[in-house]
């Protein structure tokens, strides 16, 4: 059964249908043939029900944040504070793209947000100071990636949805994983500016960098807000992306004066718009996963991996090769509700951490997005800066490369994870 859905689903892909045909399609063609018994009630209920959880609450708040602070302030004085600290140093423009992206991604979540929100602010910057056009557009695409890793995640969110772990937990691992990520993206950024002689921009005195923390004042409480309450225990994930849309509609309205009714009336109907896509998504695929789940696709799975005596390692190498090429033609939250459901118990049966097992997927599909032959985040950048989709693709190939390391080493070294979740609320 699994392998004829498997192939009208690959089917549908391949003739470029729609993600949520690709997804449908098989889930009722599943029901219509191998479970026509099933009520037609019972299967709308599933498909309804999948997505009435709290948890997912977060996700449209998160986007409509995402929206506020990309098209105000709150974003380009962020990234002007991390410009003032870094900017002096030689490749300084490239280590403010990667923490340009960092902060964003912590108020986002979201990579193609950050792509669209980064590109415009700091590309014509990197040209100026030298840096060659193929590795700026690699560098922008590749750190936008950190916004999956560096809380708050809608892939968090959604993963934790899937499989019962905690999200703070995965915040709280993710800081980790990205910030390694970001450090091999640096030593990238070092190399080529020593090889290019890229100049460094002006050193800034004390005072400036004063004045840049105090310009980015209300824009550091996004992220203090979200991170510190979640971590303090003063609210939820999902009451934390609330309180993010109602601080950001504040600060751009009242404090910056950049937020007018008209525009959040805009901003409002494109997060809806986005909203809407993610959640057709999430219940067709969750419907998906249910008929997995009762073809005993896992139990196969672990049947077949005790059979050829294969271990946590080999297991993990397989899920990194599956996660990757399915990042590489579709979008990560499809990727998270195909390939999830299956490979998840199996994880766990082989006594994989779900944190780990989760940054190792997260990290998975964020280098998915940056890989051609279609990488979302190559398309965005593209669109965003107007550029051929195959100069992106040139200039991506170094930062895939420091991905696959970075992959290996979170992989293997489970502890990277784990750190600092076992550090805020044990183990």
């Amino acid at each position: 059964m699994i392998f004829l859905i498997v192939l009208l689903a690959i089917a549908l892909l391949v003739t470029g249908f729609e993600m949520f045909l690709v997804l449908g399609i098989p889930a009722l063609a599943t029901k219509a043939i191998f479970y026509s018994s099933m009520p037609d009630l019972a299967f709308i209920q599933k498909t309804l029900g999948g997505i009435n959880h709290t948890t997912l609450l977060a996700i449209p708040f998160f986007i409509f944040a995402a929206q506020l602070m990309g098209s105000g302030q709150i974003a380009s004085r962020l990234t002007g504070l991390v410009k003032a600290l870094v900017g002096h140093a030689r490749g300084g423009m490239g280590y403010t793209v990667i923490g340009g992206s960092m902060a964003f991604g912590s108020v986002s979540g979201s990579a193609p947000a950050t792509v669209a929100a980064m590109g415009k602010m700091v590309y014509p910057e990197m040209r100026a100071v030298g840096f060659s056009d193929r590795f700026s557009l690699g560098l922008l695409v590749a750190s936008a990636e950190t916004a999956l890793l560096i809380p708050p995640s809608i892939t968090f969110i959604i993963y934790g949805w899937m499989t019962g772990s905690s999200i703070a937990r995965l915040f709280a691992g993710g800081l980790a994983v990205g910030l390694v990520l970001g450090l091999a993206f640096a030593i990238l950024v070092r190399w080529e500016a020593k090889r290019s002689g890229v100049k460094p921009l002006k050193r800034t005195t004390g005072l400036e960098k004063l004045q840049a923390v105090r310009s980015a004042g209300w824009a550091l409480g996004m992220p203090a807000i979200i991170l510190g309450g979640i971590y303090g225990g003063v609210f939820t994930p999902t009451e934390a992306a609330a309180v993010s849309v109602v601080y950001a509609i504040l600060v751009e309205a009242f404090v910056y004066k950049n937020l007018s009714f008209s525009k959040l009336v805009d901003l409002t109907e494109k997060s809806a718009i986005s909203t809407a896509t993610i959640f057709i998504l999430l219940a067709l695929g969750g419907v998906l996963s249910f008929f997995v789940t009762l073809a005993q696709v896992p139990t196969h799975i672990s049947d077949f991996l005790a059979a050829i005596e294969a271990g946590p390692i080999t297991f993990l190498l397989v899920v990194n090769i599956c996660f990757l090429i399915a990042g590489m033609f579709i979008d990560p939250n499809s990727a998270l509700l195909i390939l999830v459901p299956p490979l998840f118990p199996v994880a766990m049966a082989l006594g994989i951490d779900p944190i780990h097992f989760g940054m190792v997927v997260t990290l998975n599909i964020g280098m998915g997005m940056i890989t051609p032959p279609f990488g979302l985040d190559i398309f965005v950048a593209s669109s965003t800066l107007n550029k051929p989709v195959m100069d992106i693709i040139k200039g991506v190939w170094p930062f895939i490369v420091a991905n696959v390391v970075v992959l290996l080493i979170i992989t293997y070294v489970p502890s990277i994870s784990l750190f600092i979740p076992n550090l805020i609320f044990g183990q």
